[in-house]
């Protein structure tokens, strides 16, 4: 170990570890060790160590306290693997946690500041090695797998102006010998490359990879999935699925090899992993997922199905409706007449006393759209056995009682339109029924592919890349977005690996199937904006709030029973109070954002390199003076924590429930005079069975939300830092502090909305309170809890 001082870079003599030989067998989380360092009085400041191992095994150093000087002690924060020097033969640079600034790096630190970053830089060749520590971009050229089979080639998203992307972390695999454009893949044994910090920690790994083996056991295992007893692929009522959380499914007892140890690669957790296994192959049994813990048959009804869309899994999508009928973007010469096949008698009747005109004007109609977002894939989908699919509209009444009702369901195929309402007899409720639940299901595919993966999983890597590569660890922004970037990009190779990829969980069990990422690409190119991932233009955007200068906010809900809404901006104002605060102790005036090197390379990057299919737009918000810094970094924090936690936690409480959220659909709706009509019409409930996912799909699907829906207990969430010694400046301390006791008030403001019997959606007989942004939260699945970072 060799110290760097402040001043004119004077470097201390080299100090070995005292203690390395003696400690070699303790077996322990953490181990302490001794350097000794003679520093003569003249020194100066201490301001980095740089690390040399001569061990033939990587270590990870958690942090390093410099004791006996006379300001006392130094601490470098450190939290990262450090190579053998036979595997990199370079040195390891930490620095204390004294914030600077680029134009204020003392003079004998700007060397080790500028040499430090290059090194997490690369040069945008060669294969990545899994030790080594490289952030880069590449395209979406991984997500097929044209060498095993034609069929699993996938077109590459991101540099093509016909479907664009944010950027991925780059690996460097050769490409496939089918396809040169595609990156080859791995096979489920391996690992895909992540920077070596960013790889989950042992504890956080065997906790996801144990939970994923219920989740992913029938998508990688074909002898799991083989074990299903024959006769029972389909569901053939509701009490079937009502066994999987009573009884569960029984499964064959199989010997061999375990190969889901093999794909998962856990050799070290081998023992643990097979106890498991040897436990599921005799039962597979859920938890009763919590849309089904206070009312068992609320998903039934209508003023439910639109509670949903307020506080339930996707709460991000409903708009207010501001002209009828809805009109569509859409070119008719290429998808046909576009007009909407709704019309105010459809309504009529229903507004209480109201026109369409004046429910409109009133803010009482509301609208869940996915007929231009859908409809282009449509035919695509259709054609493919096992998967019907429409693109539906739906249109919401916000009645005097406080209700979110459903009035009309338009379904559209290319040409063909159908509307369905609410009936009064027997066929036309069950119509009903079934109409509800394709929308659901375009709902469950939109919020898993765009408002999930694409909003809080793929827009964020770029950033995190950025931040690694732009801003020096001794920059007070790298500092304050750290714990907010912790375990994105292992949770998004993850999801390359066994999600998104072709015949990954989501082509196999949501609706879209193969043409899943193109839906995402599309909705990046036509719907996605930084400048709108913010709360309160979100909401704007979407006619669910309006400008208001009188309002804490800053705008006015138009239903302020919205739990997500109104917890969210509680959230969003928070983060904003901290966010000004830490800013402000380091940028007093538009000159020192402006000749921030680090910080200007850091925005410039994202716009344009991480977001390179979107760098032109003139939408990106520029960062010129300390309130622009604060506005981007606020909506970064809220997409990755409060945004990211709501559309994440609440999966397994409503999607685990199969007929109220299904992931996919397999029927369209019959029509009169048709056999399957008679057949819908003699067994409406095995019709609709039919129309669901099968057990397969379901059970898969039911496993993974539940996996996804689930906080590690390493879990770090808002108003938390596990790591001490943070930063050395009080200030940013006693900020820190301030906004951590305004997460306490915030869990207490929830807690007593949940009580509230005038808030309907959140409070009264079987309605399940939402949770889902209360800060904290216990390990497992508890349907609450708002992590720092996108972390599963």
């Amino acid at each position: 170990m060799n110290v760097a001082e402040t001043g004119v870079g004077r470097r201390s003599n080299r100090a070995p570890l005292c203690d390395w030989a003696e400690k070699a067998g303790i077996v322990a989380d953490k181990v302490q060790y001794t350097a000794n360092f003679k520093l003569s009085k003249s020194f100066g400041l201490p301001g980095a160590i740089t690390i040399k191992n001569n061990h033939q095994n990587e270590i990870f150093v958690e942090n390093i306290a410099l004791q006996g000087l006379p300001i006392g002690t130094v601490y470098f924060p450190c939290h990262s693997w450090v190579q053998s020097k036979f595997q990199d033969p370079q040195e390891r640079v930490f620095f204390s946690n004294q914030p600077y600034l680029p134009s204020q790096t003392p003079a004998g630190l700007r060397d080790l500041r500028e040499q430090n970053k290059v090194s997490f830089q690369g040069n945008g060749k060669g294969t990545r090695k899994y030790w080594e520590s490289i952030y880069d971009y590449d395209v979406y050229n991984d997500i097929g797998n044209p060498d095993k089979n034609t069929e699993l080639s996938r077109p590459v998203l991101g540099g093509n102006a016909k479907l664009p992307y944010p950027r991925r972390c780059r690996t460097g695999r050769p490409s496939t010998k089918t396809d040169a454009k595609a990156e080859s893949v791995l096979e489920m044994g391996q690992n895909y490359y992540v920077p070596r910090d960013e790889v989950f920690h042992e504890n956080k790994q065997e906790t996801f990879v144990g939970n994923t083996l219920k989740g992913l056991v029938h998508q990688l295992v074909p002898s799991m999935t083989k074990s299903l007893q024959a006769g029972h692929e389909e569901f053939q009522s509701f009490h079937e699925i009502d066994k999987l959380y009573e009884e569960g499914i029984k499964l064959r007892n199989f010997e061999g090899d375990n190969e889901l140890l093999k794909v998962l690669n856990v050799s070290q957790m081998t023992e643990k992993m097979q106890q498991t296994i040897n436990k599921a192959s005799n039962v597979l049994q859920y938890a009763k997922p919590d849309i089904l813990s206070k009312d068992r048959f609320a998903w039934l009804r209508d003023d439910e199905f639109g509670r949903q869309m307020l506080a339930g899994a996707n709460p991000v999508q409903i708009q207010r409706l501001q002209e009828f009928p809805p009109k569509s973007a859409l070119d008719p010469e290429i998808y046909g007449d576009v007009q909407s096949a709704l019309k105010q008698e459809h309504l009529a009747g229903r507004l209480e006393g109201l026109s369409v005109q004046e429910a409109i004007d009133q803010g009482k109609l509301f609208m869940l759209d996915y007929h231009d977002a859908l409809l282009p894939f449509v035919d695509r989908v259709n054609v493919m056995p096992g998967r019907k699919m429409y693109a539906s509209r739906t249109i919401l009444f916000h009645t005097q009682a406080g209700s979110l009702l459903p009035l009309a369901i338009e379904l559209s195929l290319p040409g063909r339109k159908r509307v369905f309402t609410p009936g009064n007899d027997a066929s036309s409720y069950w119509l009903w029924q079934l109409a509800k639940a394709h929308v659901s299901s375009n709902d469950a595919g939109f919020h898993q592919l765009v408002n999930h993966w694409l909003r809080s999983h793929a827009v964020v890597e770029p950033y995190v890349i950025a931040t690694k590569r732009q801003l020096s660890s001794m920059h007070p922004l790298f500092t304050f977005l750290q714990p907010h970037f912790r375990y994105t990009p292992e949770i998004n190779a993850s999801a390359r690996q066994l999600l998104v990829n072709a015949d990954g969980v989501i082509e196999n069990c949501f609706t879209p199937g193969p043409v899943s990422l193109e839906i995402s690409s599309a909705a990046y190119s036509s719907l996605w904006r930084f400048d709108q991932e913010s709360l309160p233009n979100d909401l704007i955007r979407r006619g669910m709030a309006v400008e208001d200068a009188n309002e804490p906010h800053g705008i006015r809900l138009v239903l302020k029973d919205y739990p997500y809404a109104s917890d969210g901006l509680l959230l969003w104002d928070a983060i904003k109070t901290w966010v000004n605060e830490y800013v402000s102790l380091y940028y007093k005036d538009a000159k020192s954002v402006q000749d921030d090197a680090e910080l200007q390379a850091w925005w410039e990057e994202i716009r344009t390199v991480g977001h390179a299919d979107k760098k032109g737009e003139s939408w990106w918000p520029t960062i010129t003076t300390p309130e622009d810094l604060k506005g981007v970094l606020t909506t970064i924090v809220w997409v990755v924590s409060g945004f990211h936690a709501a559309v994440n936690f609440g999966q397994y409480a409503y999607g685990g429930y199969v007929p109220n959220r299904p992931c996919i659909t397999r029927r369209l709706i019959p029509e009169d005079g048709t056999d399957e009509y008679l057949q819908f019409l003699q067994d409406p409930e095995k019709f609709f069975m039919s129309m669901l996912p099968n057990v397969q799909q379901a059970t898969t699907t039911m496993s993974v939300v539940d996996t996804l829906s689930s906080h590690a207990p390493d879990e770090e969430y808002l108003g938390e830092r596990a790591r001490t010694n943070w930063t050395n400046d009080p200030a940013a301390r006693d900020a820190f502090k301030r906004f951590s006791r305004q997460m306490d008030v915030i869990e207490r403001v929830i807690a007593d909305r949940n009580r509230d019997p005038f808030l309907k959606n959140r409070a009264g007989a079987g309605v399940l309170p939402y949770e889902i942004l209360r800060p904290s939260s216990g390990p497992g699945k508890t349907s609450r809890g708002v992590p720092n970072s996108v972390s599963i």
